[in-house]
């Protein structure tokens, strides 16, 4: 299935600017002229990459930097081609299958707008629960994605049961279950657990966010950064001799800090 490359060709020149990538990637792999760490890869020791450039390109979008969005999108881009290339060589689907796959997926979940389905009648987590059925999935928990951050796969997990109509009818449920787990917490006795109840504790409350409509992977980023914006802040205002500052100390800054936000 793999095709044979001339080097020539993946000179800015030669084709399409995707083609162009496709090529190089086939160049890198080829086993006789390429590149020995490329050629070593396997789709297992590429995935942690794929998953860093994702968190790159949040990251620039996060910063507003748009060249560094520009180039943090093509390195994502290039981990496409790879896997792509890789299932290639293996005989199992080229990057076309990939752009084909996604493009139909599109056209699918979208009949509101490339059929004749009324916008609302469109539901798009209907229409991917019946893809899932049809492709053989026999839970609502069935393509939450395990290697998903914590915080994310637990709002998706707790959507996919609402589904089902397994939720609280209201968030003041979601929220007695969130004081039920901090007492169960404060009861554990052992480091299992604590760690059992911490993990219930940290759910609970997604499930409160979710039912106030907020992803909680975004406002627990979010709330990092503001945290680090501010502690940075102190430290800046307490100088060098900010370690040895007593707590009420410390306090007080982590105040001027939050003061010096409001004030700009």
């Amino acid at each position: 299935m793999t095709d044979q490359i001339d080097p020539a060709d993946v000179s800015p020149a030669s084709t399409v600017p995707l083609d162009r990538l496709v090529r190089i990637m086939a160049r890198l792999r080829d086993k006789d002229q390429g590149c020995p760490w490329d050629i070593a890869q396997s789709f297992a020791t590429i995935a942690p990459y794929t998953i860093e450039e994702a968190y790159e390109v949040a990251d620039a979008i996060a910063r507003d930097d748009m060249a560094a969005l520009k180039d943090e999108l093509g390195d994502l881009l290039l981990q496409v081609v790879f896997h792509s290339r890789m299932a290639e060589e293996s005989g199992h689907f080229s990057i076309r299958d990939v752009i084909a796959s996604i493009s139909d997926k599109m056209v699918r979940r979208h009949p509101h707008i490339f059929a004749d389905q009324s916008v609302e009648n469109w539901d798009w987590e209907a229409i991917k629960a019946e893809e899932r059925s049809s492709g053989g999935a026999d839970s609502a928990m069935d393509g939450v994605a395990l290697a998903l951050p914590a915080l994310m796969r637990a709002q998706k997990l707790q959507k996919r049961a609402a589904r089902t109509g397994f939720d609280w009818p209201d968030v003041m449920g979601a929220i007695e279950k969130v004081g039920e787990e901090i007492e169960e917490l404060l009861e554990a006795g052992t480091e299992a657990e604590r760690t059992e109840e911490a993990g219930d504790l940290l759910f609970a409350v997604v499930n409160v966010v979710r039912h106030m409509g907020v992803s909680a992977e975004d406002a627990l980023r979010a709330a990092n950064a503001k945290f680090e914006r501010r502690f940075r802040a102190m430290e800046a205002i307490g100088g060098e001799g900010f370690d040895t500052l007593a707590l009420d100390d410390k306090e007080a800054l982590w105040q001027r800090a939050k003061r010096g936000e409001t004030e700009l």
